[in-house]
């Protein structure tokens, strides 16, 4: 595929998602204390992770295929911010655990954007590893940001759950703005259905995708137990925030060195690395409960995201030709249908023991290890 866009857009696009994470991850960290309170346990946290992750897998699949039958991708990208801003004030006012599931998977209805978004990154003049670590690095600062916040309004203004997502609709909201000086990339319009469409991807890139989703069966959005689990070590909401920050900003700061290291080394060896410090991760994490090694290993985990969303992107890019919004939207669905189950399967573990939940991670873990290991490139 022609890469014709200016390298302004991956700023442009960055800078929306760094307002339009800030707002989530204002969520995010206190999605579980937030479920809590409302009586759910670890199942309902599971699903909620899941869903949180997994319930917009359909409609990626959909947008991203739809960028590449209509031959432009940013009208999109704005209907998925725009109905992802809007969607979150209906988060502020759940009375029940199962209300928070299905407004958290009415919000993700604005993941839509995501994979003609990730075709505009990949059309860009620049390396794509480098292109997607950049990408990548802006979403997680503002991740960082959100988080950020919610220490402040905690210490400072004592906000309670619903006024705190209620702020974080109205950061979000503007990511919207970039948007408009963003260089929509257009291409000739592919003129297949969508199962046509995915039934023409290349094999040996579904191949790739379904590891991908067999790792997002033990990587479905882990942090939220850790953010419970360092919670119920701490005795405290504060402490968890930190490490989440931490998490955010070692991710943020990491995504992009290490996507330009896979595009001089290889995605697949930077991936064998992400997918074995998962394990040890985990296998830490069932073996050690104090405070310095949650710390430790929370933390880590900022390395191990880094290290696999974006050269996941890139790899996924890299094996695409014309139908690159097809092929990411597929990724994504393929991705998301497994977190929706890796989260249920992770809570109903996590209620009966803790510790056997991050063994059977870890063991996720390996299989995925050995899995993208055996592929030639």
């Amino acid at each position: 595929m022609k890469r014709e866009g200016s390298r302004k857009n991956i700023y442009l696009l960055g800078t929306s998602s760094l307002f339009n994470d800030a707002g989530s991850e204002m969520v995010t960290p206190i999605l579980p204390f937030f479920i809590n309170s409302l009586g759910g346990g670890g199942v309902a946290i599971g699903l909620v992770s899941g869903l949180r992750e997994g319930i917009s897998s359909l409609l990626k699949l959909i947008g991203g295929w739809l960028s590449d039958r209509l031959g432009k991708r940013l009208g999109i990208v704005f209907f998925g911010y725009i109905a992802s801003a809007i969607l979150k004030l209906l988060m502020a006012i759940a009375q029940t655990p199962a209300q928070i599931a299905s407004f958290v998977s009415l919000e993700r209805i604005g993941k839509i954007r995501d994979p003609p978004r990730d075709a505009i990154i990949a059309q860009t003049n620049i390396p794509q590893g480098k292109g997607f670590g950049i990408h990548q690095r802006f979403d997680s600062i503002g991740g960082a940001i959100g988080t950020i916040l919610v220490l402040l309004i905690f210490w400072l203004l004592h906000w309670n759950f619903r006024q705190i997502v209620f702020a974080a609709a109205i950061v979000s909201a503007i990511s919207i703005i970039p948007l408009f000086f963003v260089k929509d990339i257009k291409s000739n319009p592919i003129r297949r259905n969508l199962l046509g469409s995915v039934e023409k991807l290349d094999k040996k890139l579904k191949k790739l995708i379904y590891i991908m989703a067999f790792f997002s069966f033990a990587n479905f959005g882990l942090y939220m137990f850790l953010i419970l689990k360092a919670q119920t070590i701490s005795g405290n909401q504060i402490f968890p925030l930190v490490l989440f920050t931490i998490f955010n900003l070692l991710y943020a700061f990491s995504s992009k060195p290490f996507g330009k290291l896979s595009d001089k080394i290889g995605r697949k060896k930077v991936l064998v690395a992400g997918y074995f410090l998962f394990a040890l991760i985990c296998l830490g994490l069932a073996f050690f409960t104090g405070m310095v090694a949650i710390s430790i290993l929370f933390c880590v985990y900022g390395l191990v995201y880094a290290m696999t969303e974006p050269v996941q992107k890139a790899y996924v890019s890299d094996l695409s030709n014309n139908e690159k919004g097809t092929a990411m939207g597929y990724y994504h669905f393929t991705r998301g249908l497994t977190t929706i189950a890796g989260g249920l399967v992770a809570g109903l573990i996590w209620d009966v023991n803790q510790s056997y939940m991050f063994i059977y991670l870890a063991f996720i873990g390996l299989i995925s290890l050995y899995l993208i290991s055996r592929r030639h490139k």
